[in-house]
């Protein structure tokens, strides 16, 4: 390598740098921690991407086989349908039967005019079939419930669409199907407004939507039945109109920064607060604004927040960025995001702190790394966005992979 200085050439010595992360901040006896594996050796069925990957993508171009950092995924029923949010292509792809081939063609898409467009709401109007950004996704009812995060607003099928383009019957977060501004417009928020509502779940006759940027949890009890209906019970916040971060104070047992991932796990309520770095966790479903967690994992107490508790590398009882969360008998399935890994935790360990014991996507709970810091393969994630389980079956929304996988549980 040369350099021109005053016209003369100048010979520098090439230098080479090789950064790696410091083997002293290993722990060795981290890595005989024992687990369990979550899932099968791979997957069974790997949509929207290939099974290997090439380590580079120039661009996606939507069809029936593609996605574009897809951050949820639902299979309806046993045999299906599938249905899952193509997030970057704002749309979401539905397959009549839950596939069991790679790269198997959707049969529907709503939020584009066809399987060959994309933009935000179809590049139209926002309308009750069109979507931008949309994220979480789950059965509902007899139907399903999509959280169509920058339209500030959820909708709701009463029944599983089965064609192109079929409208929601309902929305949460607007008065109508033709409005989108976040809290309808205002600096505070409300009991019927929504800020980037990226989570939705519903269990056990509730529906919870993680209602991310007003840095709270809503509540209805009871299947909504009109437009706009108001949330029964906020969590993360004391009343409906706050909506400053860890609810304007230090990090507790109530507040949250980040809530996105939300199950029901042996009567617990569980929701990812991907923003501290923790789950949050109560005995039943709250009936009062406010009310306090029971439980966190991820940390070892409420009022602390850092990434892997502030270590470089993981362990089985620290999170960074938990986005999704799932459950199947006894175990709590946590989408460990920016370690590209899942983690599982028993009942039986449930305790703040607790270490998780079983484990898939990374060798051991002492590493992490976008798909094992190796080229995408079957069994790899990178930033794992969406986790949905239905029977001995998870639905893996593998975000950075632009890909969505089908997995059989192992626990």
């Amino acid at each position: 390598m040369t350099t021109q200085t005053d016209a003369k050439s100048t010979t520098v010595t090439k230098v080479t740098m090789k950064v790696a992360p410091d083997p002293s901040l290993r722990v060795a006896e981290a890595r005989l921690v024992p687990h369990q594996a979550l899932l099968k050796d791979e997957p069974f069925s790997i949509l929207g991407g290939e099974r290997n990957p090439a380590m580079v993508t120039s661009g996606v171009k939507p069809d029936e086989k593609t996605c574009f950092g897809p951050r949820g995924g639902a299979i309806m029923g046993m045999d299906g349908p599938l249905w899952i949010c193509d997030t970057g292509h704002h749309r979401l792809l539905g397959w009549k039967k839950t596939p069991t081939d790679d790269t198997t063609p959707a049969d529907w898409v709503i939020g584009q005019k066809d399987f060959y467009s994309e933009g935000r709401n179809g590049k139209t109007d926002v309308s009750a079939a069109s979507v931008n950004v949309p994220t979480g996704i789950c059965q509902c009812g007899e139907g399903m419930a999509v959280a169509d995060a920058w339209n500030h607003r959820i909708l709701i099928w009463k029944t599983l669409p089965e064609d192109n383009n079929v409208p929601a019957d309902i929305v949460l977060g607007q008065n109508d199907f033709s409005s989108n501004e976040a809290n309808h417009g205002k600096d505070h928020a409300e009991a019927n407004s929504m800020h980037w509502p990226y989570g939705v779940a519903w269990q056990d006759d509730h529906l919870f939507v993680g209602d991310a940027e007003n840095r709270r949890v809503l509540i209805w009890k009871g299947m909504p039945t009109k437009n706009g209906q108001d949330a029964d019970v906020v969590l993360g916040q004391i009343n409906f109109n706050n909506r400053d971060e860890n609810a304007g104070d230090d990090p507790n047992a109530m507040s949250m920064r980040w809530p996105h991932g939300i199950a029901m796990w042996k009567g617990h309520l569980c929701v990812s607060d991907a923003g501290n770095n923790r789950v949050m966790i109560w005995k039943g479903i709250p009936e009062s604004n406010g009310t306090d967690c029971d439980y966190v994992l991820g940390q070892s107490s409420t009022d602390l927040v850092d990434h892997n508790q502030s270590l470089y590398w993981p362990r089985s009882y620290t999170l960074n960025m938990p986005y999704a969360l799932a459950t199947v008998g006894d175990w709590l399935l946590v989408a460990d995001t920016a370690s590209s890994r899942i983690i599982g935790w028993h009942i039986d360990d449930l305790a703040t702190g607790a270490e998780a014991r079983a484990l898939s996507g990374q060798a051991n709970f002492h590493d992490k790394g976008d798909n094992r810091w190796l080229p995408p393969c079957a069994d790899s994630f990178c930033w794992p966005y969406g986790l949905q389980t239905m029977g001995d079956n998870i639905v893996i929304a593998d975000s950075g992979n632009n890909r969505v996988s089908l997995w059989k549980l192992a626990v």
